[in-house]
């Protein structure tokens, strides 16, 4: 089957200050700095531009204690995105920096893995300690799309047009999904947070907030699999990313980079 070859883009919106010892299970020996970016991600093909994730706004980043570095919105608009105008928005996962702006993209449909909907709704919640990274605005509001007939919900591997697959990997999130988009320079993963920085995947590490340690850890080799390299994964929270990739245009400099 032949595949359509995308361009992708990485849009910072916003940045939190943290300690090494913070980004993994049983901790890190260095006492240094190590902070998260917080990206959306932008999937430019033939005929439909997709968005991956919708991240969070201000009054989300003041209640969480995070730096919003310039809105979504405007990230977008710097690379010729018009929020309302766009029709496919997937959601790796339902945690409060990957679903919130629930008004930016009027005209989308939702694409969803059908346990993380399950996750988020169902006796899991019970909990508060599963709790902490869902908001449940951000949650009511998947709900009142799926009355809308908003969302389409995935279940595993599934193709969303020629060169472009969801993936269920779970781990982070029961119904955590990523994205491969193909590309001139080859298959490309967006893994959201399946692997929230380069040093997990590298190291076989793993973040704090977990649903299930045994499914992150079998995640990274799904990645792997996915990917044409290790170069070509791109995991969901790394500063990293806007090293390594060159700015989309002259001026969005360490704010939007191009991956493919």
């Amino acid at each position: 089957m032949m595949q359509d070859v995308h361009e992708i883009y990485a849009v910072r919106y916003a940045h939190h200050d943290r300690k090494a010892h913070e980004n993994y299970i049983l901790g890190d020996p260095h006492d240094t700095n190590e902070p998260l970016a917080y990206f959306v991600w932008v999937i430019k093909g033939a005929a439909t531009t997709y968005v991956l994730d919708t991240g969070f706004d201000q009054a989300m980043a003041e209640k969480r204690g995070r730096r919003i570095v310039r809105p979504v919105a405007e990230g977008l608009r710097a690379i010729g995105v018009k929020p309302d105008t766009v029709t496919d928005v997937v959601i790796s996962h339902l945690h409060y920096d990957h679903c919130g702006n629930h008004s930016l993209f009027p005209q989308a449909r939702y694409h969803l893995q059908d346990r993380e909907m399950m996750y988020a709704t169902g006796r899991y919640m019970c909990h508060g300690h599963q709790r902490i990274p869902f908001e449940a605005d951000d949650v009511v509001a998947m709900v009142r799309r799926v009355f809308d007939e908003r969302v389409v919900f995935h279940n595993g591997d599934e193709q969303l047009a020629p060169g472009l697959t969801v993936h269920h990997v779970g781990g982070h999130s029961m119904g955590l999904q990523c994205l491969r988009v193909a590309t001139r320079r080859g298959h490309v993963v967006l893994a959201a947070d399946a692997t929230h920085l380069y040093s997990h995947i590298e190291q076989g590490r793993v973040f704090p907030v977990c649903y299930s340690v045994a499914e992150t850890l079998e995640g990274y080799a799904t990645i792997k699999r996915l990917a044409d390299s290790p170069e070509h994964i791109v995991p969901g929270h790394d500063p990293d990313v806007l090293k390594r990739y060159p700015a989309a245009a002259a001026g969005l400099e360490d704010w939007v980079v191009r991956l493919d």
